[in-house]
């Protein structure tokens, strides 16, 4: 120790380059801070040359902070360059605070100095404080809390792509294919008789359907400049608006996809499927309430999948539900979903008593509206309060005793050989059917392993669960009621398309090339679906093994011209006045258009209305003079014969002879006059 007791003085900076004497020695290439005393007898940092200077006897409780500025906050990432004169009060450890030391209370301690920071993080030594935890950022995406990712240029220009693809794939070949049907006859016949007779129908209403999607037909056709035949006739009518219902129906699908999932790929191969698929296609061109009921499921979803649960998101939801189950009963069966969604959304929030009660009130006043209806005209409850369906009441039509005539309906399984899974479903698109049950079993695994993070899984899972459920539960099934489970099927197939290529991958060419793997994998599917024969999705194998355009964009196949052809020869051959017995497509063309046909009813009315059967036709095959025949028509009076309602239909059918018919692949018209 010095007998000097004067505290030395901080060295001078010297020239470019030099420390003072007292300053540490740098590692070479490393940046330094100068002028911090080193305890005596403490090594230096290894790996680093440290000049030690002179040992003073110190004073007692003089203060070190004068000589070195450990007492000051060091500013993070400030570094000396090389070659540059250092900061004598700086250190230059990244990030950290450090505290002075303090003064030793006797002769025994001296003040520690610190040692420099080098590229690499030193150990902490004593004194200093613990790097303040940097707060948890916000996760980017939560389906519960409404977090999801804005939808960007690229979401746009994806979004244009899917609305314009949808209006190309569904508006082409609209008015040639596929045939007029049977129900897009009844639902138009209806609509009809709003405009012109306001009713709900020409011929008693028995409440076999909820009114609101002929009601809406009827909305489209009024404000048209020649209503009915605007766009050719009532059919064609009603096909348009189909059109234009299904570009909206893609834009809600769209976004709730992207909102289920956070990605806009998996909104994009949603919309694709969606829109290529040739059962999507086949019936969502067709003028059905399935489709009218779909667009307001997706309106009601949309409205609660919003960034904020809101009073009026949720009584806007709760109401087009409520529209969608009176444009049909079946929408019941997506209710679950949607209560489980309101459920998790509203969870814990301040407002969640308020809103989860003001949804299922929003949703109720549609169908208390319904009831109301019915029970204003005396047509709620059966007669006597009878449900016998072996006695079905006589004196007035119920909507109860329809329901639960409904709901003991029976049909054998879809999945026999004579099933409509076999004979129509799985022949017009196998493809999505089969690999959207796939992935609805996937996003519903994905989704119960982690119900919190995992939401939009499970309720995609759920929807199409539920749909299907209601298949193939045994009751009687349509060829067209599997329409409501087309989208959720490409819903589930685009979250679990995006969910398989956002994997984790080990090395950097891979993480490198995800993006592009994700927007190649997608569009070289894509590409098969379109160009491979086997699939239909735009080229197809004919009978004769030639490979030719899909039958729904062929320009030279005009199945509905048939229809025509067999409208024209009528008006030329049959008389306004006499008494026929047809299908339900026609009825449009033969009420509404000169010369009008009064006496023309389907087979359906003519058995089952008292007013038609036995007032018109006296329930005798010998006051039928004509009977126009639809495509597999006759199978349809067989079915329908089940208590012998249409025996004499069909004894009129035996005592005539055919006058027209054509024939076009399994298709065939017919008319036969009756002897």
């Amino acid at each position: 120790m010095s007998d000097n007791p004067t505290p030395p003085r901080p060295a001078a900076v010297g020239a470019e380059g030099r420390k003072a004497a007292a300053s540490k020695s740098a590692a070479p290439g490393k940046k330094t801070t100068a002028n911090k005393n080193a305890a005596p007898g403490k090594n230096a940092a290894p790996g680093k040359s440290t000049t030690t200077p002179k040992s003073t006897e110190a004073a007692r409780n003089t203060e070190a902070a004068k000589s070195t500025a450990t007492s000051k906050s060091t500013t993070p990432g400030k570094k000396t360059a090389p070659g540059k004169k250092t900061t004598a009060n700086k250190s230059t450890a990244p990030v950290r605070k450090t505290t002075a030391n303090k003064n030793a209370a006797t002769s025994k301690k001296t003040t520690a100095s610190k040692n420099t920071a080098t590229a690499k993080s030193t150990a902490p030594t004593k004194g200093t404080e613990a790097p303040a935890r940097r707060p948890r950022r916000r996760p980017r995406f939560s389906v519960e809390r409404g977090w999801f990712p804005p939808l960007g240029a690229k979401g746009r220009v994806a979004l244009v792509v899917s609305l314009l693809t949808g209006l190309l794939t569904h508006g082409y070949h609209l008015f040639r294919y596929p045939l007029y049907l049977t129900d897009e006859g009844i639902y138009m016949q209806r609509a009809w008789s709003l405009v012109r007779e306001t009713s709900l129908s020409p011929y008693t209403y028995d409440y076999d359907h909820a009114p609101l999607g002929w009601i809406t037909l009827a909305g489209w056709v009024f404000p048209l400049p020649k209503q009915f035949e605007t766009f050719g006739n009532a059919i064609n009518t009603g096909r348009f608006l189909m059109l234009l219902v299904h570009v909206a129906a893609v834009y809600l699908l769209f976004e709730i996809a992207r909102r289920l999932s956070g990605s806009v790929l998996a909104a994009t191969v949603t919309s694709f499927l969606f829109n290529v698929s040739p059962i999507a296609v086949y019936f969502q061109r067709q003028v059905l309430l399935d489709n009218l009921m779909m667009l307001w499921l997706l309106l009601s979803l949309f409205m609660l999948l919003r960034r904020e649960v809101t009073i009026r998101s949720v009584f806007g939801g709760g109401m087009a539900l409520g529209i969608a189950l009176i444009t049909k009963e079946n929408a019941i069966f997506f209710v679950p979903s949607f209560m489980y969604l309101l459920y998790r959304r509203v969870k814990g929030s301040a407002s969640s008593r308020f809103t989860s009660t003001l949804w299922p009130f929003a949703a109720a006043a549609p169908i208390g509206a319904y009831v109301t209806y019915a029970l204003l005209k005396n047509e709620l409850l059966p007669s006597g309060f009878d449900f016998d369906l072996n006695n079905p009441p006589a004196d007035h039509v119920s909507l109860l005793y329809t329901l639960w005539w409904q709901l003991n309906r029976n049909q054998g399984t879809l999945f026999s050989h004579t099933g409509l899974l076999q004979t129509s479903w799985l022949v017009r698109d196998k493809y999505l059917l089969i690999a959207g049950v796939c992935a609805m079993v996937m996003c519903l695994w994905i989704g119960m392993r982690d119900r919190r993070r995992n939401l939009g899984f499970l309720i995609a899972g759920m929807l199409a669960l539920g749909y299907a459920f209601y298949l193939v539960r045994g009751s009687v099934v349509l060829d067209f009621y599997v329409t409501p489970l087309i989208p959720m099927l490409a819903l589930n197939l685009g979250m679990v398309t995006d969910r398989l290529l956002k994997g984790t991958f080990a090395n950097r060419f891979m993480r490198g090339a995800h993006s592009v793997t994700r927007v190649a994998v997608p569009s070289f599917v894509a590409i098969l679906l379109l160009a491979s024969p086997a699939s239909g999705y735009l080229v197809h194998t004919n009978t004769e093994g030639h490979t030719q355009i899909a039958d729904q964009y062929q320009s030279k196949i005009n199945l509905t011209g048939m229809q025509h052809a067999q409208i024209a020869w009528v008006r030329k051959h049959v008389p306004p006045n006499s008494r026929i017995i047809m299908d339900d497509d026609l009825w449009g063309e033969l009420h509404d258009v000169r010369p009008f046909y009064p006496y023309a009813h389907s087979h359906w009315n003519a058995s089952s209305d008292p007013d038609v059967r036995d007032k018109l036709f006296k329930k005798k095959w010998q006051y039928v003079d004509y009977i126009i025949m639809s495509n597999k028509m006759r199978r349809s009076m067989m079915l329908n014969n089940g208590d012998g309602r249409e025996n004499w239909i069909l004894q009129a059918l035996r005592n005539s002879t055919r006058v027209w018919s054509e024939t076009r692949g399994n298709i065939k018209l017919e008319i036969y006059r009756v002897q």
